[in-house]
Protein backbone atom coordinates (compact mmCIF):
# COMPACT_ATOMS: atom_id res chain seq x y z
CA UNK A 1 0.00 0.00 0.00
CA UNK A 2 1.20 3.01 -1.03
CA UNK A 3 2.31 6.42 1.96
CA UNK A 4 -1.20 7.95 1.96
CA UNK A 5 -0.32 11.68 2.57
CA UNK A 6 -2.28 14.71 3.88
CA UNK A 7 -0.89 18.13 3.22
CA UNK A 8 -2.64 21.21 5.05
CA UNK A 9 -2.20 24.61 3.87
CA UNK A 10 -4.10 27.65 5.51
CA UNK A 11 -2.79 30.73 3.79
CA UNK A 12 -4.95 32.66 1.31
CA UNK A 13 -2.02 34.04 -0.30
CA UNK A 14 1.18 32.61 -2.07
CA UNK A 15 4.44 33.11 -0.67
CA UNK A 16 7.37 30.94 0.42
CA UNK A 17 5.69 28.41 2.33
CA UNK A 18 3.45 27.50 -0.31
CA UNK A 19 5.69 27.49 -2.79
CA UNK A 20 7.73 24.92 -0.93
CA UNK A 21 4.84 22.70 -0.69
CA UNK A 22 3.76 23.11 -4.51
CA UNK A 23 7.35 21.77 -5.19
CA UNK A 24 7.48 19.08 -2.54
CA UNK A 25 3.84 18.11 -4.52
CA UNK A 26 5.86 17.96 -8.14
CA UNK A 27 8.73 16.03 -6.83
CA UNK A 28 6.75 13.10 -4.71
CA UNK A 29 4.27 12.37 -7.99
CA UNK A 30 4.64 8.33 -8.08
CA UNK A 31 6.54 8.32 -4.47
CA UNK A 32 3.19 8.74 -2.49
CA UNK A 33 -0.30 9.33 -2.66
CA UNK A 34 -0.78 13.26 -1.73
CA UNK A 35 -3.56 14.93 -0.70
CA UNK A 36 -4.34 18.37 -0.12
CA UNK A 37 -6.59 20.68 2.38
CA UNK A 38 -6.43 24.29 1.43
CA UNK A 39 -8.69 27.55 2.54
CA UNK A 40 -11.61 28.26 -0.11
CA UNK A 41 -10.47 30.88 -2.58
CA UNK A 42 -6.76 30.02 -1.66
CA UNK A 43 -3.66 30.67 -4.34
CA UNK A 44 -2.82 26.40 -2.98
CA UNK A 45 -6.63 25.65 -4.09
CA UNK A 46 -6.18 27.59 -7.70
CA UNK A 47 -2.47 25.55 -7.97
CA UNK A 48 -4.42 22.12 -6.99
CA UNK A 49 -6.83 22.73 -9.63
CA UNK A 50 -4.59 23.16 -12.40
CA UNK A 51 -2.41 20.89 -11.51
CA UNK A 52 -5.09 18.26 -10.72
CA UNK A 53 -4.23 17.24 -7.64
CA UNK A 54 -6.93 15.49 -5.05
CA UNK A 55 -7.56 18.14 -2.82
CA UNK A 56 -10.63 19.69 -0.61
CA UNK A 57 -10.90 23.68 -0.37
CA UNK A 58 -12.71 24.13 3.17
CA UNK A 59 -13.75 27.99 4.16
CA UNK A 60 -11.85 29.01 7.25
CA UNK A 61 -13.44 31.56 9.26
CA UNK A 62 -10.89 32.01 12.38
CA UNK A 63 -7.58 30.36 13.10
CA UNK A 64 -9.56 27.89 15.73
CA UNK A 65 -12.36 26.78 12.83
CA UNK A 66 -13.84 23.76 14.51
CA UNK A 67 -15.90 22.87 11.11
CA UNK A 68 -12.24 23.30 9.14
CA UNK A 69 -11.06 20.77 11.89
CA UNK A 70 -14.11 18.88 11.53
CA UNK A 71 -13.40 18.57 7.88
CA UNK A 72 -10.04 17.48 8.44
CA UNK A 73 -11.04 14.48 10.27
CA UNK A 74 -13.93 13.18 8.16
CA UNK A 75 -11.33 13.88 5.13
CA UNK A 76 -8.36 12.03 7.15
CA UNK A 77 -11.35 8.91 7.47
CA UNK A 78 -13.05 9.36 3.89
CA UNK A 79 -8.74 8.87 2.13
CA UNK A 80 -7.48 6.42 4.48
CA UNK A 81 -5.11 9.25 5.37
CA UNK A 82 -1.82 7.45 7.28
CA UNK A 83 0.10 10.83 8.00
CA UNK A 84 -0.83 14.68 7.83
CA UNK A 85 1.76 17.09 7.06
CA UNK A 86 0.84 20.95 8.23
CA UNK A 87 2.62 23.42 6.53
CA UNK A 88 1.66 26.48 8.52
CA UNK A 89 1.13 27.37 11.71
CA UNK A 90 -2.58 27.60 11.74
CA UNK A 91 -2.48 24.04 9.89
CA UNK A 92 -1.37 22.88 12.66
CA UNK A 93 -3.02 24.12 15.23
CA UNK A 94 -6.34 22.81 13.24
CA UNK A 95 -4.79 19.63 12.88
CA UNK A 96 -4.28 19.28 16.91
CA UNK A 97 -8.30 20.21 16.92
CA UNK A 98 -9.16 17.66 14.77
CA UNK A 99 -7.34 15.48 17.23
CA UNK A 100 -8.72 16.87 20.24
CA UNK A 101 -12.55 17.74 19.12
CA UNK A 102 -12.96 14.91 16.80
CA UNK A 103 -10.81 11.70 17.88
CA UNK A 104 -8.44 12.15 14.41
CA UNK A 105 -5.58 9.94 15.61
CA UNK A 106 -3.82 10.29 12.43
CA UNK A 107 0.23 11.10 13.38
CA UNK A 108 1.10 14.63 12.46
CA UNK A 109 4.20 16.03 10.79
CA UNK A 110 4.69 19.44 11.36
CA UNK A 111 7.01 22.28 9.04
CA UNK A 112 8.59 25.30 11.03
CA UNK A 113 9.81 28.37 9.03
CA UNK A 114 9.79 31.01 11.86
CA UNK A 115 13.35 32.00 13.79
CA UNK A 116 11.40 32.57 17.13
CA UNK A 117 10.38 30.25 19.99
CA UNK A 118 7.10 28.69 20.51
CA UNK A 119 5.44 31.14 22.62
CA UNK A 120 4.57 30.33 25.81
CA UNK A 121 0.66 29.85 25.85
CA UNK A 122 -0.90 27.45 26.62
CA UNK A 123 -1.84 26.07 23.48
CA UNK A 124 1.23 26.66 21.61
CA UNK A 125 3.15 24.61 24.63
CA UNK A 126 0.11 21.79 23.96
CA UNK A 127 -0.01 21.92 20.32
CA UNK A 128 3.63 21.46 19.95
CA UNK A 129 4.54 18.64 22.35
CA UNK A 130 1.12 16.51 21.25
CA UNK A 131 1.75 12.82 21.03
CA UNK A 132 0.78 12.86 17.94
CA UNK A 133 3.25 15.22 16.39
CA UNK A 134 5.41 12.81 15.34
CA UNK A 135 8.32 14.92 13.32
CA UNK A 136 8.98 18.41 13.49
CA UNK A 137 10.72 19.92 10.13
CA UNK A 138 12.83 23.02 10.19
CA UNK A 139 14.15 24.91 7.56
CA UNK A 140 17.45 25.80 8.96
CA UNK A 141 19.58 24.15 12.09
CA UNK A 142 19.17 27.73 13.77
CA UNK A 143 14.94 27.19 13.68
CA UNK A 144 16.19 23.54 14.98
CA UNK A 145 17.63 24.51 17.74
CA UNK A 146 15.16 27.38 18.80
CA UNK A 147 12.54 25.60 18.58
CA UNK A 148 14.20 22.69 20.82
CA UNK A 149 13.99 25.33 23.54
CA UNK A 150 9.97 24.88 23.59
CA UNK A 151 9.95 20.58 23.67
CA UNK A 152 9.85 18.14 26.13
CA UNK A 153 10.96 15.98 23.63
CA UNK A 154 13.56 17.80 21.29
CA UNK A 155 14.29 14.11 19.51
CA UNK A 156 11.57 14.86 17.09
CA UNK A 157 13.16 17.78 15.42
CA UNK A 158 14.51 17.19 12.19
CA UNK A 159 15.93 19.84 9.83
CA UNK A 160 15.12 19.94 6.11
CA UNK A 161 16.88 22.88 3.85
CA UNK A 162 14.02 24.65 1.44
CA UNK A 163 14.65 23.90 -1.58
CA UNK A 164 14.63 25.44 -5.26
CA UNK A 165 14.17 24.48 -8.54
CA UNK A 166 17.16 24.88 -10.00
CA UNK A 167 16.34 24.69 -13.91
CA UNK A 168 13.83 27.40 -14.12
CA UNK A 169 15.97 30.25 -13.94
CA UNK A 170 17.26 32.70 -17.00
CA UNK A 171 20.71 34.42 -17.83
CA UNK A 172 20.86 38.07 -17.62
CA UNK A 173 17.89 38.84 -20.19
CA UNK A 174 17.63 42.81 -19.84
CA UNK A 175 13.73 42.25 -19.66
CA UNK A 176 13.08 44.14 -16.50
CA UNK A 177 15.98 47.41 -17.24
CA UNK A 178 14.14 47.68 -20.70
CA UNK A 179 10.77 47.46 -18.94
CA UNK A 180 11.85 50.19 -16.45
CA UNK A 181 14.07 51.97 -18.41
CA UNK A 182 17.31 51.33 -16.57
CA UNK A 183 20.14 51.07 -18.41
CA UNK A 184 22.52 48.19 -18.69
CA UNK A 185 25.43 50.52 -17.12
CA UNK A 186 23.09 51.39 -13.79
CA UNK A 187 23.72 49.44 -10.95
CA UNK A 188 20.78 47.97 -9.61
CA UNK A 189 19.98 46.44 -6.53
CA UNK A 190 16.73 44.78 -5.02
CA UNK A 191 15.16 42.21 -3.23
CA UNK A 192 11.99 40.25 -4.17
CA UNK A 193 10.91 39.04 -1.02
CA UNK A 194 7.87 39.66 0.92
CA UNK A 195 6.51 42.98 2.01
CA UNK A 196 6.46 41.84 4.99
CA UNK A 197 7.59 43.08 8.92
CA UNK A 198 10.23 40.93 9.76
CA UNK A 199 11.82 41.43 5.82
CA UNK A 200 12.46 44.94 7.50
CA UNK A 201 12.30 47.09 4.44
CA UNK A 202 12.76 49.84 6.42
CA UNK A 203 16.50 49.30 6.78
CA UNK A 204 16.80 48.52 3.34
CA UNK A 205 15.60 52.18 2.44
CA UNK A 206 17.96 53.56 5.13
CA UNK A 207 20.82 51.67 4.00
CA UNK A 208 19.98 52.53 0.64
CA UNK A 209 19.60 56.08 1.12
CA UNK A 210 22.88 56.29 2.63
CA UNK A 211 24.38 54.84 0.05
CA UNK A 212 22.53 57.12 -2.60
CA UNK A 213 24.68 59.83 -0.99
CA UNK A 214 27.96 58.82 -2.43
CA UNK A 215 26.39 57.36 -5.46
CA UNK A 216 22.96 59.00 -6.89
CA UNK A 217 23.39 56.92 -9.63
CA UNK A 218 22.41 53.89 -7.78
CA UNK A 219 19.02 52.35 -8.43
CA UNK A 220 17.11 50.49 -5.80
CA UNK A 221 14.13 47.78 -6.86
CA UNK A 222 11.66 46.62 -3.85
CA UNK A 223 9.84 43.30 -5.87
CA UNK A 224 6.52 42.02 -4.18
CA UNK A 225 3.87 42.66 -2.28
CA UNK A 226 2.51 42.46 1.14
CA UNK A 227 0.75 44.23 4.81
CA UNK A 228 3.79 46.59 4.76
CA UNK A 229 3.43 48.09 1.05
CA UNK A 230 1.49 51.10 1.81
CA UNK A 231 4.07 52.27 5.02
CA UNK A 232 6.85 51.45 2.98
CA UNK A 233 5.84 53.24 -0.14
CA UNK A 234 5.21 56.53 2.22
CA UNK A 235 8.46 55.76 4.15
CA UNK A 236 10.43 56.48 0.65
CA UNK A 237 8.07 58.99 -0.38
CA UNK A 238 8.87 61.09 2.99
CA UNK A 239 12.22 60.87 2.80
CA UNK A 240 12.20 61.47 -1.22
CA UNK A 241 13.34 58.61 -2.92
CA UNK A 242 10.73 57.86 -5.01
CA UNK A 243 13.14 58.03 -8.10
CA UNK A 244 16.16 55.64 -7.00
CA UNK A 245 14.00 53.43 -4.82
CA UNK A 246 11.28 52.01 -7.03
CA UNK A 247 8.48 49.95 -5.90
CA UNK A 248 7.72 47.41 -8.79
CA UNK A 249 5.04 45.11 -7.18
CA UNK A 250 4.65 41.12 -7.38
CA UNK A 251 6.14 39.58 -10.65
CA UNK A 252 5.22 35.93 -11.53
CA UNK A 253 8.27 36.29 -14.39
CA UNK A 254 11.12 36.48 -11.26
CA UNK A 255 13.36 33.56 -12.58
CA UNK A 256 13.15 35.44 -15.90
CA UNK A 257 14.18 39.06 -14.78
CA UNK A 258 16.59 38.60 -10.96
CA UNK A 259 19.53 38.11 -13.19
CA UNK A 260 19.00 41.52 -14.40
CA UNK A 261 20.44 42.75 -10.73
CA UNK A 262 23.80 43.55 -9.94
CA UNK A 263 23.13 42.90 -6.40
CA UNK A 264 20.32 41.13 -3.84
CA UNK A 265 20.26 42.83 -0.67
CA UNK A 266 17.94 41.10 1.81
CA UNK A 267 17.66 43.03 5.47
CA UNK A 268 15.42 40.77 7.80
CA UNK A 269 15.44 40.77 11.19
CA UNK A 270 14.10 37.48 11.56
CA UNK A 271 14.31 34.62 8.85
CA UNK A 272 13.70 31.14 8.67
CA UNK A 273 16.31 30.03 5.88
CA UNK A 274 15.51 33.22 2.81
CA UNK A 275 14.68 30.77 -0.12
CA UNK A 276 14.79 34.20 -2.43
CA UNK A 277 18.29 34.31 -1.17
CA UNK A 278 19.08 30.74 -2.77
CA UNK A 279 16.73 31.96 -6.14
CA UNK A 280 19.72 34.65 -6.59
CA UNK A 281 22.44 32.65 -5.98
CA UNK A 282 20.83 30.24 -8.82
CA UNK A 283 20.77 33.72 -10.72
CA UNK A 284 24.47 34.42 -9.93
CA UNK A 285 23.65 37.49 -8.84
CA UNK A 286 26.00 38.31 -5.43
CA UNK A 287 24.01 39.14 -2.21
CA UNK A 288 24.31 41.16 0.66
CA UNK A 289 22.14 39.90 4.04
CA UNK A 290 21.52 40.66 7.70
CA UNK A 291 22.77 37.30 9.76
CA UNK A 292 18.96 36.50 10.88
CA UNK A 293 18.06 33.26 11.74
CA UNK A 294 18.98 30.76 8.98
CA UNK A 295 20.66 32.84 6.77
CA UNK A 296 24.21 32.27 7.95
CA UNK A 297 23.45 28.77 6.81
CA UNK A 298 23.06 30.27 2.96
CA UNK A 299 25.26 33.05 3.13
CA UNK A 300 28.96 32.37 4.66
CA UNK A 301 30.65 35.55 4.68
CA UNK A 302 33.38 36.20 1.97
CA UNK A 303 32.63 33.34 0.62
CA UNK A 304 28.78 32.93 -0.67
CA UNK A 305 28.25 36.93 0.08
CA UNK A 306 28.26 39.38 2.27
CA UNK A 307 26.87 39.52 6.09
CA UNK A 308 26.02 42.25 8.40
CA UNK A 309 24.34 43.10 11.41
CA UNK A 310 20.27 42.94 11.50
CA UNK A 311 19.65 46.78 11.43
CA UNK A 312 23.23 47.81 10.69
CA UNK A 313 21.93 50.50 7.63
CA UNK A 314 25.93 51.82 7.97
CA UNK A 315 27.42 49.06 7.24
CA UNK A 316 25.21 47.65 4.93
CA UNK A 317 25.48 51.00 2.99
CA UNK A 318 29.20 50.62 3.47
CA UNK A 319 29.45 46.73 2.08
CA UNK A 320 27.22 47.92 -0.58
CA UNK A 321 29.47 50.16 -2.18
CA UNK A 322 32.35 48.27 -1.54
CA UNK A 323 30.68 45.47 -4.22
CA UNK A 324 29.54 47.93 -6.17
CA UNK A 325 33.24 48.75 -7.09
CA UNK A 326 34.57 45.87 -6.93
CA UNK A 327 33.89 43.74 -9.77
CA UNK A 328 36.34 40.55 -8.87
CA UNK A 329 34.83 40.56 -5.21
CA UNK A 330 30.71 39.75 -6.80
CA UNK A 331 32.06 37.62 -9.38
CA UNK A 332 33.77 35.19 -6.55
CA UNK A 333 30.70 35.13 -4.01
CA UNK A 334 28.17 34.69 -7.07
CA UNK A 335 30.98 31.33 -7.81
CA UNK A 336 30.78 30.35 -4.41
CA UNK A 337 27.20 30.49 -4.30
CA UNK A 338 26.63 28.31 -7.71
CA UNK A 339 28.32 26.44 -5.86
CA UNK A 340 26.18 26.22 -2.77
CA UNK A 341 22.83 26.27 -4.31
CA UNK A 342 23.26 23.03 -5.57
CA UNK A 343 22.86 21.55 -1.68
CA UNK A 344 19.16 22.97 -1.82
CA UNK A 345 17.59 21.79 -4.68
CA UNK A 346 13.38 21.03 -4.44
CA UNK A 347 14.91 17.29 -5.73
CA UNK A 348 17.27 16.89 -2.23
CA UNK A 349 13.97 18.48 0.09
CA UNK A 350 11.42 15.72 -1.04
CA UNK A 351 14.04 13.16 -0.86
CA UNK A 352 15.03 13.73 2.65
CA UNK A 353 11.08 14.09 3.51
CA UNK A 354 10.23 11.23 2.07
CA UNK A 355 12.66 9.38 3.91
CA UNK A 356 10.54 10.94 7.12
CA UNK A 357 7.71 9.86 5.83
CA UNK A 358 8.99 6.59 5.55
CA UNK A 359 10.49 6.25 8.85
CA UNK A 360 7.33 6.91 10.30
CA UNK A 361 4.97 5.03 8.33
CA UNK A 362 7.53 1.48 8.40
Amino acid sequence: MSKRILHISTPKSWRGGEQQLAYLLDELKGKCENFVICTEGSEMEAHCKTKGYKYLAVKKRFSLDPLFASSIKSFSQEMDIQLIHTHDSHAHSLSILAAKLFGNEVPIVVSRRVDFPIEKSWFSHYKYNHPLVKRILCVSKEIENITAEGLKDPSVLRTVYSGIDLNKFSARSGKLRKELGISNDTFLVGNTSALADHKDYFTFVDAAELALKEDPKLIFLIIGKGPKEDEISSYIRVKELDKSIRMVGFRKDIPEILADLDLFMITSKTEGLGTSILDAFACKVPVLATEAGGIPELVENERTGILCEVGDKRELSKQLLRLRSNDELRKELSEGALLKVKDFSKSKTAEQTLAIYSELLS
